[in-house]
């Protein structure tokens, strides 16, 4: 077995981090300066989702010998990310209610004005907006515009069309499996640059905050990482090992590499194609891994659905304006559809929150800018937090559809059958093709 030597990149992630923090406190303006390091990195890797969805969902739909598996599938996906978004939202809420973090707070001009940039950024759009947008404009804009639901649906339509093409589609799915095997290569020279990213980015944020936004609003801060934890460690967990016997600790073990990716660029993106190559070597199957991963980065935000819930009541409380129950439940109502579109907005939590408020209560609006200089902390546990629901679900889902080898999982988790870091896909085993004759045949619809 080939040495792993990526071992040593993650550890100069964690040296990068911890230079980034010094860079930042130290010599702040400097710091400011190196924010471009963290973004590049962060678009490297949002590059090449759109083509590694492509290949895996294609794949996938396109092998299966059924195409209502691929409904249900997506069925259970939708239905499972809706009711734990749910979850979330309610948790946020039951707790924003018990510490009530905003009182004393004082909001300055300076607060609105950076309220008003952000709600101008992300003013909600209506749910028909959100509908319409899963549609590109081309078969090809989906791939360089970089929305993830666009291209999950351009590659449901392929997937779908090589099905019912028969044992003609087996080529093209020949073709993709290579082109696949070829963005995972380039994935994994692409992460060589991750310390470089983490430092840049690490090294801004704490330029542009510093330690005062930390203190004054330490409250709410710990407050949504307690909460995050609790969601996580008392939902996800005992939910994870009743339905799939799966420990919560031995699968963020698996995936602590993701973890620490995330960490360092705040961005769950950044840690999409690790997680559906690592979901399949898990024992996923490849059309689950697939469907459930990629809807799971617009569908399940339970981190930017807790998140939501409670820098609401912290801003209508320090805004002097607490909300009465009855509109605390209409605001929950209104946050799950708000939630879904988190994932298309810049500053995706931030963003989401002022245009949900814009049209939701104006009055609150310019309270957003009281959490403004702590956001980018905060952002770090709803990366986490997104990514961590997203891994559980796929589990779920695939375990209730029949998809989950229990066997491969406990070998997975125990160590003894590591993941290929250099190629992030498995090599050593040999694929049978993507479509023989006879099994063509059981797939054309006619």
């Amino acid at each position: 077995m080939r040495r792993d030597r990526t071992h040593l990149l993650y550890m100069a992630v964690i040296v990068a981090v911890l230079l980034g923090i010094l860079v930042g406190f130290v010599w702040p303006d400097v710091g400011k300066e190196l924010k471009p390091l963290g973004t590049a990195f962060v678009n490297l890797v949002k590059m090449m989702i759109g083509p590694i969805i492509f290949c895996t969902i294609v794949l996938g739909v396109g092998s299966v010998s059924k195409a209502a598996k691929v409904g249900k599938v997506g069925g259970l996906t939708i239905g499972y990310f809706t009711i734990m978004s749910t979850v979330a939202l309610i948790i946020g809420l039951v707790v924003g209610n018990f510490i009530d973090p905003g009182s004393g707070l004082h909001l300055t001009d300076a607060a609105k004005q950076a309220a008003e940039a952000e709600a101008a950024k992300g003013a909600a759009a209506g749910s028909t907006d959100f509908l319409l947008g899963i549609i590109p404009t081309t078969l090809v804009s989906a791939f360089t515009e970089g929305q993830t639901l666009q291209t999950l649906l351009v590659a449901l339509l392929v997937g779908f069309a090589l099905l019912a093409m028969g044992p003609k589609a087996a080529p093209i799915l020949t073709a993709v499996e290579h082109i696949q095997r070829l963005v995972f290569r380039i994935l994994a020279m692409i992460m060589w640059a991750a310390p470089i990213g983490a430092f840049g980015a690490i090294a801004a944020v704490v330029g542009a905050t510093g330690l005062d936004a930390l203190k004054a609003l330490g409250i709410i801060m710990v407050a949504f990482y307690i909460t995050c934890l609790l969601f996580v460690g008392l939902v996800l967990g005992p939910l994870l090992w009743m339905v799939a016997k799966v420990g919560m600790w031995p699968l963020f073990r698996y995936l602590g590499r993701e973890f620490l990716l995330i960490l360092s660029t705040s961005s769950s993106e950044a840690a999409l194609p690790r997680l559906i190559a690592k979901m399949e070597h898990l024992g996923v199957s490849r059309t689950v891994a697939g469907i459930t991963v990629p809807t799971g980065y617009s569908f399940n935000l339970d981190g930017t659905a807790i998140y939501l819930t409670m820098a609401t009541l912290f801003v209508a409380s320090a805004t002097g304006a607490p909300l009465a129950f009855g509109e605390q439940i209409a605001l929950l109502l209104f946050m799950m559809i708000a939630s879904k579109g988190a994932a298309g907005v810049t500053g995706a939590g931030l963003a989401t929150l002022a245009g949900a408020l814009q049209s939701h209560r104006p009055a609150l609006v310019d309270g957003v800018g009281l959490i403004v200089g702590i956001d980018r902390f905060m952002s770090e546990a709803r990366a986490l937090t997104n990514f961590a629901g997203n891994a559980v679900g796929t589990i779920l889902v695939a375990t209730w559809t029949g998809d989950f080898d229990r066997e491969r999982a406990a070998e997975v988790l125990a160590g003894n059958a590591p993941f290929d870091e250099s190629t992030l896909l498995d090599e050593d085993e040999q694929p049978e093709p993507p479509a023989a004759d006879d099994e063509r045949r059981e797939m054309s619809p006619v």
